[in-house]
């Protein structure tokens, strides 16, 4: 049974470590995802943005999808299916659809406008039982055709959405979507130290969580940060399994180009991935 991710971010929240979401794009990223998170018992966030959301073919498709793994696959950790950088109407098709958590990012609009869309958004979230993701300065990269810069949110424009009761915050600290450029001048922790100062204890969220080290991940997690998103490296992942699964002539022998055997590679690899992250962020054994 899908939950919000309330709870369990605020658990994280105290316990001072931090819950993954890991993007889902087909069956396979769903069904590694979930079962890594059986085996190790840390509660997940199945993340969906509106474009994956689509080529899935549609929320109804992703909803129907997840449940059925839930059921079929006897998952027993806390799960939440979370619309990823929702548009403002993204987030009113998901909630109808059965999503338990949504993310409204309103991040381009100006503050005031940001603040009158999220505040609509809290009330139809909370009354179907959802929890909701706000977002406060831009996220550098391109997602979904929405190009930011990276720029620092302001922390004070921060407390003004927390204020509206959403239940975990995403705040632009020179974090990026995508591959890191070498040139990267790496996380702002004096924006974000401000950010949990004026924001108390509401849970913080870190985008782009693939690429950043090791070390500045488990230094956000002890400045407030209880969500990290991962995608990309799920995505070099599985295409580096794959392609080294082709070249080795692999998909020729037998029923090799069988899609269950030519994708297996790609899912062990996502499961491998998923497990680094899970025991990097502390999520391991949390579920109980």
């Amino acid at each position: 049974m899908l939950v919000s991710a309330t709870e369990m971010l605020k658990k994280a929240k105290a316990g001072h470590y931090a819950v993954g979401q890991f993007n889902i794009n087909n069956l396979e990223w769903t069904k590694s995802i979930l079962l890594t998170a059986k085996e190790l018992r840390s509660p997940v966030i199945l993340g969906v943005s509106e474009g994956a959301g689509k080529y899935m073919g549609g929320y109804d498709v992703v909803v129907g999808m997840v449940n059925g793994l839930l059921k079929d696959l006897d998952i027993d950790v806390p799960v939440a299916l979370h619309l990823d950088h929702g548009s403002f109407e993204g987030c009113y098709k998901c909630i109808e659809a059965g999503f338990s958590s949504i993310m409204f990012d309103g991040s381009h609009y100006p503050i005031a406008e940001n603040v009158e869309k999220t505040t609509e958004l809290v009330k139809a979230a909370h009354s179907k039982g959802l929890s909701i993701e706000a977002e406060v300065g831009s996220i550098g990269g391109e997602e979904d055709g929405v190009i930011g810069m990276g720029e620092c949110a302001d922390p004070k424009e921060c407390k003004s959405i927390a204020d509206l009761g959403v239940d975990f915050l995403a705040a632009g600290i020179g974090n990026i979507h995508g591959k890191y450029p070498a040139n990267w001048k790496g996380l702002s922790f004096e924006t974000l130290a401000a950010v949990q100062e004026l924001t108390g204890e509401l849970p913080l969220v870190l985008h782009g969580g693939t690429g950043i080290p090791a070390d500045q991940i488990k230094k956000a997690i002890d400045l407030g940060v209880s969500k990290i998103n991962v995608n990309t490296e799920c995505q070099l992942a599985f295409a580096d399994a794959t392609r080294k699964y082709i070249e080795a002539g692999k998909d020729l022998e037998g029923k090799g180009f069988d899609p269950r055997k030519l994708l297996a590679p790609g899912a062990e690899a996502i499961k491998a991935t998923v497990k680094e992250k899970m025991e990097l962020f502390g999520s391991v054994g949390k579920a109980e």
